[in-house]
């Protein structure tokens, strides 16, 4: 028997954090800065359809009939990463990730044979990121929780390479907790304010940036048992990582981790979303064919309606389909609890 067709990319809006972060001057500055990364015209085109997608994003009935028409088992939920808010403070960061939290759980449980979930950490402040991890998942009962590629803060930028992190990674580790890495935003800003270079170039930017910083500064070495999944197929690293491993050969300062930065794909996992069967394939020849996972980005249009599909028509080994369609995301252990969600 084939193991269950999983999409572990898929997204909600949980409504209470719309209502906690309303009015601060933190939320209009974000606004502020999303119009410049973005340009008014994407701006207008993203608005209608976030607000079109508002019954598929927020309830149940429409997200199930989707997923059945997909083809899809079970669907792995993550907050929208417009719900980061990496801006707030440390006591609005615990209020909204509690929510998060709680709002993902909230969800999965009206149907928790078809729907896991992921949380949220305040990836600007490191040193609450355990207690937000052990809150989403010790009492939620999520899987993991979902963070982006970077935080801006007033004391400067936070990679993830920053050794305030490790704690995090650590526990993660130990907990067997996925984390799942979804850029939001691009620190190439208004360079890329037209033709939704935004999200064109600048979620695969972020992706391969995110990564670097991971695998260069040891974390991997350090945290072997790391479950770490990357959206869109992890973006521009995996098929161009002969420069990385290059640049680890010649450069002192590039030599911070233990081996080659190509042999840390296979204990990374990429999903799917990388929108052509030529690149899958070669996302597959690159980091190994246990190593990808099938996602969707439901339901935004920068997705796909028919992941399923995406997969079968790369022309890939059966063996490959059924590991990518479901076997390789039951291998890391994506699992809900019974534990009482408390408020």
């Amino acid at each position: 028997m084939s193991a269950p067709v999983v999409d572990v990319h898929a997204h909600a809006i949980v409504p209470e954090i719309e209502a906690i972060v309303s009015g601060f001057p933190g939320l209009d500055a974000l606004r502020a800065l999303e119009a410049v990364r973005n340009g008014a015209e994407s701006l207008e085109v993203s608005g209608k359809m976030v607000r079109e997608r508002i019954p598929q994003l927020t309830g149940l009935d429409r997200r199930l009939t989707d997923m059945t028409a997909a083809g899809i088992d079970v669907q792995v939920v993550s907050p929208s990463p417009s719900q980061y808010h990496y801006w707030a403070d440390r006591e609005l960061a615990r209020t909204i990730y509690g929510a998060a939290n709680r709002g993902v759980a909230a969800l999965v449980a009206e149907e928790p044979t078809r729907l896991l979930g992921l949380g949220l950490v305040p990836l600007q402040h490191p040193g609450a990121m355990v207690d937000a991890l052990d809150d989403a998942v010790l009492t939620c009962g999520l899987s993991g929780v979902e963070i982006s590629s970077f935080a801006q803060t007033p004391d400067g930028t936070v990679e993830l390479s920053n050794p305030a992190l490790d704690p995090f990674w650590s526990r993660a580790a130990s907990l067997g907790a996925v984390i799942f890495l979804h850029p939001f935003g691009c620190s190439l800003d208004a360079r890329l304010d037209r033709f939704y270079l935004s999200n064109t170039v600048g979620q695969p930017a972020e992706n391969a940036v995110a990564l670097s910083h991971i695998i260069f500064s040891g974390v991997l070495d350090r945290h072997p048992e790391l479950k770490l999944v990357a959206a869109h197929g992890g973006g521009y690293l995996p098929t161009n990582i002969g420069r990385s491993d290059h640049a680890w050969r010649v450069r002192p300062e590039a030599r911070r981790c233990a081996d080659l930065p190509s042999s840390y794909l296979g204990r990374l996992t990429f999903d799917s979303l990388v929108h052509g069967p030529d690149q899958l394939r070669n996302l597959v020849d690159a980091v190994g064919p246990d190593s990808v996972v099938l996602g969707s980005d439901y339901p935004f249009d920068m997705g796909t309606d028919d992941p399923v599909a995406a997969v079968r028509s790369a022309g890939l080994p059966t063996a490959t389909v059924d590991a990518v369609l479901g076997s390789n995301a039951a291998a890391l252990g994506l699992r809900t609890t019974t534990v009482g969600v408390t408020s």
